[in-house]
């Protein structure tokens, strides 16, 4: 189906199945204008459908299908729809009335994809993965420190749909602020795009700082005075954390980079121009992501180092009272041999000279040990 001919059915002028296909959709539920933190309470996976002009949005079009009449019939502004972990059969209106590619339709709602940046047409399709530090009180082997999720985002001339995946992530305050800024908001759909790239690089340089105060912390247990008896499953537990965060962060950058030299015609260039700054902060966090696995392979390999040395050290005190307690035994064993003509064996004093000679000689060895840091 051609974008020319689906714009016939929106506006109007042609009056075919198509729209009353999706109005029979959105007529099986109320609609209801819901706000951003939580999904409906029908269930439905409509977060917000909000038309703006010039940047101002227009009251009265929570309706998508009305909403994308009237852009469509002015032939100015565009269409903010949101939803979130919608289903097939939620979104099959929403792909033919915008229409858009099915293979992109399939990620937005499968999600569990990498992050990339596709062109179908003359749609424009950006797969986000979004993260979010998950506090905790003190880091354990199994404690999760990054939790992420994802924001697929279509889109078009006059429009633009963003699907959001997970627990975190909403996108309802970065409305509240674009809408704040009138001037950048009708700059049209690529400036919601830059938007929501910015906004997701800059929780990538939140979570690395609050990462970065977990490594200090295992850093400094590291090389404590118990530092040997830390549990290492801590810094294997980050290490995969860190894992996690660096697939979010690494695969974005290749699609940050075509937004922001390559020419797309959904993206002006005066917007190519914020996207660089939006690469430059990736930059930064890529940077700081391998960084950080550096410094956990030292820590690793610190610990492990600290380990073998304290095994080392437990072996030199075990060999030290070994070879204090061997004394005694020799002596024992000489004169548990029971023969008839021994020396001092029927002497008064024998006895006593023999245990004073014992512990004289186990006081010189263990002396000679703690002298030379074995005990």
């Amino acid at each position: 189906m051609s974008m020319a001919g689906n714009l016939r059915k929106v506006t109007g002028l042609g009056r075919v199945g198509g729209l009353r296909k999706v109005a029979r959709l959105a007529r099986r539920r109320p609609r209801v204008d819901l706000s951003h933190p939580a999904r409906s309470p029908l269930g439905s996976s409509v977060v917000k459908c909000v038309t703006y002009q010039d940047g101002v949005r227009v009251p009265g079009c929570a309706d998508l299908v009305d909403a994308v009449r009237l852009v469509r019939k002015t032939g100015e502004g565009f269409v903010w729809l949101g939803l979130h972990e919608p289903t097939d059969r939620e979104f099959t209106g929403i792909a033919e009335l915008f229409d858009l590619h099915p293979l992109a339709v399939e990620d937005a709602v499968e999600a569990h994809q990498r992050p990339k940046l596709e062109r179908y047409g003359d749609t424009l399709f950006a797969v986000f993965k979004t993260v979010c530090y998950v506090e905790h009180e003190q880091l354990t082997a199994t404690s999760e420190v990054v939790d992420t999720g994802e924001i697929m985002v279509f889109v078009g001339e006059d429009f633009v749909i963003t699907v959001r995946h997970g627990r975190h992530g909403s996108l309802g305050p970065l409305r509240e602020e674009l809408e704040a800024d009138p001037h950048q908001l009708a700059k049209g759909p690529a400036a919601v795009l830059h938007a929501i790239a910015d906004h997701v690089v800059d929780d990538y340089l939140s979570v690395t700082d609050a990462v970065q105060a977990d490594i200090d912390q295992v850093e400094t247990d590291v090389f404590s005075e118990n530092g040997a008896r830390l549990d290492a499953g801590r810094i294997y537990q980050m290490k995969r954390e860190l894992l996690e965060l660096k697939r979010a962060v690494v695969p974005l950058g290749r699609p940050v980079e075509e937004l922001a030299t390559r020419p797309i015609r959904v993206v002006a260039p005066e917007i190519q121009t914020y996207f660089r700054d939006v690469l430059d902060h990736l930059i930064r966090a890529k940077e700081q992501i391998a960084a950080f696995d550096e410094l956990l392979n030292s820590i690793l390999q610190a610990h492990l180092a600290q380990v073998t040395v304290a095994q080392n050290e437990d072996m030199r005190k075990i060999t030290a009272w070994a070879a204090v307690v061997a004394v005694p035994t020799m002596v024992c064993g000489v004169y548990g041999m029971n023969f008839e003509h021994m020396p001092e064996l029927h002497w008064r004093f024998g006895y006593p000279l023999i245990m004073a000679v014992t512990a004289g000689a186990c006081l010189a060895v263990y002396r000679g040990f703690r002298r030379n840091g074995w005990l």
